[in-house]
């Protein structure tokens, strides 16, 4: 398939390659002429303009935007509602706030153009590793992008969730688990760094150690021994963790449909805690977010 790229940063770059290794013809726009040089070096038809993409697509044309949530999104889905014309489809794989796919899927309903939302996790590993893919929009409309998702992702790693909105609705509650999944292995880690045994234990081999056969094995662990091999201790990592609004949403949803959600919460709040001085555990969930997504960590001077 004919596929524009719109967005080349951590995600969108690699994304773009792996659709291209896959056998798409895909082309990509973004505002920094480096990143679309690089795209061209990769071998990807590198535009310097939304109107140079959306020209360069034969019809129906579809456009994947990886691009911050909010304000980016919304002028981007703007400006495509004048470039682009009936039957083209707009895919937002960024992580948006589902409510905000209800409104661009209006926008552009209104145009006659496709827009679906679809929620993706993999991080920086997913170019060689896969995308996890959740998608929402039309029915139709996802079955004719199918040898899309099927080249991104590995084997059962697409789903169709649900109409507009449905793909980042899942995406955000999978975001939410996330932060608490990260702070159970920061408090647990945390406890044996300020233990009597914490000096003797190398935290990296009690790592790879809980992922041989352990009930408590994960990916995220596999990359806390990789975070710990490369430095033991954390020493240079500021315990500062960012949040980017997934676990925020996740918490109100569930406010507003009063369900109980204590882990998720403290979670969230550990991370604003985070920002007022934190402890070794506020180390290694930053070090989590630098390893799969390339989020930025600050450093010790």
């Amino acid at each position: 398939m004919h596929i524009g790229m719109v967005g080349l940063g951590r995600m969108g770059m690699n994304m773009a390659v792996r659709l291209m290794k896959g056998e798409h013809t895909v082309a990509a726009f973004d505002r920094d002429i480096d990143a679309v040089n690089r795209a061209d070096a990769e071998g990807i038809k590198g535009e310097t303009t939304l109107e140079g993409l959306a020209d360069w697509l034969p019809a129906p044309r579809t456009l994947w935007l990886m691009l911050p949530a909010g304000r980016p999104v919304d002028e981007t889905v703007e400006r495509l509602a004048e470039l682009l014309e009936p039957g083209d489809t707009v895919i937002d794989g960024g992580n948006s706030f589902y409510k905000d796919a209800l409104r661009h899927t209006e926008v552009l309903d209104a145009k006659g153009i496709y827009f679906m939302d679809v929620g993706v996790s993999g991080g920086v590993w997913g170019l060689t590793a896969g995308y996890c893919l959740m998608a929402g929009g039309d029915r139709e409309v996802y079955d004719r992008h199918v040898p899309i998702f099927e080249t991104l992702s590995p084997r059962d790693g697409y789903l169709y969730c649900g109409p507009a909105g449905a793909g980042h609705f899942v995406k955000m509650v999978h975001n939410g688990i996330e932060y608490g999944m990260m702070a159970a292995y920061g408090e647990g880690f945390n406890i044996l760094h300020a233990s009597p045994y914490g000096a003797g234990l190398d935290m990296s081999r009690v790592s790879h150690l809980w992922n041989q056969g352990s009930v408590v094995r994960s990916w995220l662990l596999e990359l806390a021994e990789d975070a710990f091999r490369r430095d033991p201790g954390l020493p240079t990592l500021k315990p500062y963790v960012d949040d980017s609004g997934e676990g925020r949403w996740t918490l109100q949803q569930a406010v507003d449909t009063a369900v109980p959600a204590p882990v998720i919460a403290a979670a969230l709040f550990q991370r604003f805690a985070s920002r007022g001085g934190g402890d070794f555990s506020d180390k290694l969930l930053a070090a989590l977010r630098n390893e799969f997504g390339g989020h930025a960590v600050k450093k010790e001077e």
